[in-house]
């Protein structure tokens, strides 16, 4: 498969946003791991479906045409829920923000479509880990491992997921599943108070993944390969407007990379799992500039290809 052919299928939850600043204003906008992955990905030309769990509403009509403008296909359910979940982030006046949600996931029971044989699978986040919906979402990773790259990243959200006792077992054994985790330092300081990022990437890296990333915030970000390959890179330095989505957007970018760099596909596993460093550095430092692009405006608003260029 040439680099620029096939499609992503992310799985996740979509929502509303509802951005609290610290001077009281108030904004609503889409939002959702996933939904912003999958966004960002289009947006950096690439197609992609989104399958998640929207409601008949408002909300879920402001989703469905936010997501769709930017070109992501969002997958139609033959159910769902009785409204869109929402989740306000509050801001500091540093513009970091911190989370409350109103939230329901599953995944429909059946699709009115069949989605394209993709290319690379990404979830995470909620959707991983909250019931009904999570299991659903092992599930479906495993259906398409024959013939996709498998992305997580965990995004995690304590406030809605519950103890990290229960959790840990269930990001590890996905970390164990995939070929790809982006991971950052605030979820790996959660999950794993006594050890430093580099020494969870380390571990990690040997439990499955071919490839382990730690978004590291202004420090930038480092990986570790499966091959025992270590590097860092620096973050680019811009005004933060707020931090909103940084993440995702990061995230997006590295699924484009690896894309554009041939490595994606059950067929380049093998490829992936021995990539040279400088590739992974050039895809890094990339990551690094989308993320920087992001925080620089508000909201969930990664750069297109155009911007990058």
């Amino acid at each position: 498969m040439n680099a620029g052919e096939g499609r992503a299928l992310v799985i996740g939850e979509a929502l509303v946003d509802a951005v609290v600043r610290a001077d009281g204003s108030t904004d609503r906008h889409p939002g959702g791991s996933p939904a912003n992955v999958a966004l960002g990905l289009a947006r950096l030309g690439r197609h992609a479906d989104l399958l998640t769990w929207l409601g008949e509403d408002s909300d879920g009509a402001l989703v469905r045409h936010h997501l769709e403008d930017s070109g992501v296909h969002v997958l139609s359910g033959l159910t769902g829920p009785s409204h869109t979940s929402a989740a306000t982030a509050h801001l500091d006046a540093a513009g970091v923000a911190t989370y409350v949600f109103d939230l329901e996931w599953d995944l429909p029971s059946r699709y009115d479509e069949e989605p394209v044989p993709p290319v690379v699978v990404h979830t995470g986040s909620i959707a991983a880990l909250l019931a009904p919906g999570g299991a659903r979402v092992e599930t479906e990773l495993g259906r398409h491992r024959a013939t996709s790259t498998l992305t997580y990243d965990p995004n995690l959200r304590p406030s809605i997921i519950g103890p990290v006792g229960t959790n840990r077992p269930v990001v590890e054994r996905l970390v164990a599943a995939v070929d790809v985790v982006k991971v950052s330092d605030e979820d790996l300081a959660w999950l794993y108070p006594d050890e430093t990022p580099a020494e969870v990437a380390e571990r990690w890296a040997q439990a499955g993944p071919a490839l382990v990333v730690v978004t590291l915030g202004g420090e930038g970000a480092l990986a570790r390969t499966a091959g025992g390959a270590r590097l860092q890179v620096p973050a680019d330095t811009v005004p933060v407007a707020d931090t909103v989505g940084a993440g995702d957007s990061f995230m997006g970018g590295l699924i484009d990379g690896l894309w554009s760099a041939g490595l994606l596909g059950a067929e380049n596993r093998a490829a992936l799992r021995s990539v040279d460093v400088a590739v992974v550095e050039r895809i890094l430092r990339r990551c690094a500039r989308i993320a920087a692009i992001t925080v620089s405006r508000p909201g969930a608003n990664p750069p297109t290809s155009a911007e990058l260029d």
